[in-house]
């Protein structure tokens, strides 16, 4: 198990970039202290290839240029203070409304346009027998993008001899204030090669949260009879002509609300890779990449509609207007603390 740090690049205020890669004998992930961002996950095949699974760049530049922040799709980073959309940009905590920057038409998406992903994260790593650790924290202060309180967030990657890719988020505030943190990662377990839609997929969700126009309704509803059923595994590609822009879909896992638990599983069958996620969180947003641009690499095509698939576990969009819903409320004294793992393998 080793870790080691590069330069990645510098901002245009001077901040300096850095990249960490995370290795054990058979995994490599890249990560940058910018927006937290994954760059890579280089996992083998049945076969024994090695490929990057994960959509992003080798450049920083490529994560900072106006073509991606006017189409961004927030390939690997940690999303905050609050993941998902919060309509309107607006909530009530304590009688107080507070307004949020809209950055996704009238809506409030993913922190908003300076959100965590564009943020330079302190960062420390560790080196332990069986696993290494990249830990970033930030001070988000209060008012911050229109969020109430002080905010201590700290992220750990930390990367096992068995293959896991372990995210653990903490915060504390001194003020009341609502959070959801989550990463943005998008896989291709075919390599990159090619699009998602032979992928399979199963999630351990018997309900997903009816939205519109992906804002939450407050309706529970049972995911039978409908495309959103991956109560087994299936072609995400199976049923996803009978949506217009593919599954951009929030589901209730099958869990009490803080239980560590598997909550989905994607194969790609020809290469035989697999992704199995497990989480302390309460739901998963499945995201297909329609509206994942092309981008332009040193001359060549890359990416576009399909490109990769994200499974963010999360607390539901839009918690803060619904009080039903699982609470994204942390209060002065109260620990934020959440758990993912993503544990790569192969099928037999």
């Amino acid at each position: 198990m080793v870790i080691y740090k590069d330069r990645f690049g510098e901002l245009k205020s001077g901040e300096k970039v850095s990249l960490f890669t995370l290795k054990n004998k058979t995994c490599c992930v890249k990560i940058t202290n910018y927006g937290g961002i994954i760059t890579s996950i280089e996992v083998p095949d049945k076969e024994g290839n090695i490929e990057n699974i994960a959509l992003g760049f080798n450049s920083l530049s490529d994560y900072t240029n106006d073509f991606y922040k006017d189409n961004i799709p927030y390939f690997g980073c940690l999303v905050g203070r609050y993941g998902n959309r919060i309509a309107k940009g607006k909530f009530k905590l304590e009688g107080i409304e507070y307004s949020l920057e809209t950055n996704n038409g009238e809506n409030h998406l993913h922190g908003g346009p300076s959100g965590f992903y564009t943020k330079v994260w302190n960062a420390r790593t560790e080196e332990r027998d069986n696993e290494v650790e990249l830990k970033l924290s930030y001070l988000s202060k209060d008012m911050e993008e229109g969020y109430p309180g002080n905010l201590n967030v700290t992220v750990k990657y930390i990367l096992t001899n068995k293959n896991e890719l372990v995210i653990k988020y903490f915060a504390e505030t001194d003020k009341p204030t609502v959070l959801n943190l989550t990463n943005h990662t998008y896989f291709n377990l075919k390599g990159n090669k090619g699009d998602i839609l032979n992928h399979q997929l199963i999630l351990n969700a018997e309900k997903y949260t009816e939205s519109n126009d992906l804002i939450p309704t407050g309706k529970l509803v049972s995911v039978g009879n409908t495309p959103f059923d991956f109560r087994e595994l299936k072609d995400i590609g199976k049923d996803i002509h009978l949506l217009n822009d593919g599954y951009d879909l929030n589901f209730i896992l099958n869990k009490a609300e803080d239980d560590f638990s598997k909550a989905a599983e994607l194969i790609e069958p020809e290469g035989g890779r697999k992704v199995e996620v497990f989480t302390t969180q309460p739901g998963i947003q499945l995201y297909t990449g329609f509206y994942i641009p092309e981008f332009d690499i040193d001359g060549e095509k890359i990416y576009g509609k399909y490109s990769g698939v994200a499974l963010e576990t999360q607390h539901f969009p839009d918690s803060p207007n619904h009080l039903d819903f699982p609470t994204t409320l942390l209060s002065p004294g109260e620990k934020y603390e959440h758990k993912t793992v993503y544990k790569f393998g192969t099928i037999s």
